[in-house]
C-alpha cells in the first residue's frame, strides 16, 4: 500500500473519531502533541547522521542510548508514569532516529558523499535540542496516559499519524525532498508505535 493510500486509509479513521466512535478529541490533543515531538526527534536524525558520516562513527551507540532511556523514565517518574511505558516509548524513539540514520548513511556510502553541510556539533546543539524534546514528549506521555490504556491506542495512534502526515502532505511524487519526507514519515510511526503497549 502507497503512503498516499495509507494517508486516506488514516484520514477516513479520522473521521470516525470525529463523529465520536473512538475517544473524545480532549484525549487527542495530547497524542498529536507526542507525534509531532517525534518528527521533530526524527528529523534530527538528520544532523545525527550527518555527525556520524563526519566522525566515521558508528550509528549505534549503547551506552549513549540507556543513558537516554534511564534519564526519560525519572523524569517520567516525577509524573507518575510507570518505567516500563516511558522505557518502551523512547525505545521506539531511539530506533527510529537509528532507521533513518542508517537509511542516509547506506544512500551516502552508495553514492560516495553526502550532502554538502556545515559541520555538526552533536553534544553542544543536537543533544541540548533532544534532551528539551525529551521534556515535552514526558508531559504529553502523562497526559495522554488514558489513550494508552484503551483498547483503541494503536487505532488512535495510527489515525494521528495519519493526521500529521496529511497536515504535511506526505506523497509519492519522485524527488529527492519528498523522498525524505517518506523516510522520516516511517520514522515517526516506528517511533510512535512504542506508545501502546501492544502496538
Amino acid at each position: 500500500m502507497s503512503v498516499r493510500n495509507l494517508i486516506c486509509v488514516a484520514c477516513a479513521a479520522a473521521c470516525l473519531l470525529n463523529s465520536g466512535v473512538a475517544n473524545a478529541e480532549s484525549s487527542i490533543d495530547p497524542l498529536q502533541l507526542l507525534v509531532e515531538s517525534s518528527a521533530q526527534r526524527v528529523a534530527i536524525a538528520d544532523q545525527v547522521a550527518l555527525s556520524k558520516w563526519d566522525s566515521a562513527m558508528s550509528v549505534e551507540d549503547p551506552v549513549r542510548e540507556a543513558a537516554v532511556i534511564a534519564s526519560a523514565v525519572a523524569e517520567g517518574r516525577g509524573r507518575q508514569l510507570a518505567g516500563e511505558d516511558v522505557a518502551r516509548f523512547f525505545k521506539a524513539q531511539i530506533e527510529a532516529n537509528k532507521l533513518v540514520q542508517y537509511s542516509l548513511l547506506s544512500t551516502w556510502r552508495f553514492l560516495n558523499y553526502a550532502p554538502p553541510h556545515a559541520p555538526v556539533n552533536l553534544v553542544g546543539t543536537v543533544r541540548p535540542e533532544l534532551d528539551r524534546l525529551q521534556t515535552t514528549m514526558v508531559v504529553a506521555l502523562a497526559e495522554a496516559s488514558p489513550v494508552r490504556s484503551s483498547k483503541t491506542c494503536a487505532s488512535e495512534v495510527a489515525t494521528a499519524v495519519g493526521r500529521y502526515a496529511f497536515a504535511h502532505r506526505f506523497d509519492d511524487a519522485v524527488t529527492p525532498q519528498l523522498d525524505i519526507q517518506r523516510l522520516h514519515l516511517i520514522g515517526v510511526q516506528r517511533a510512535m508505535a512504542g506508545f501502546c503497549p501492544v502496538y
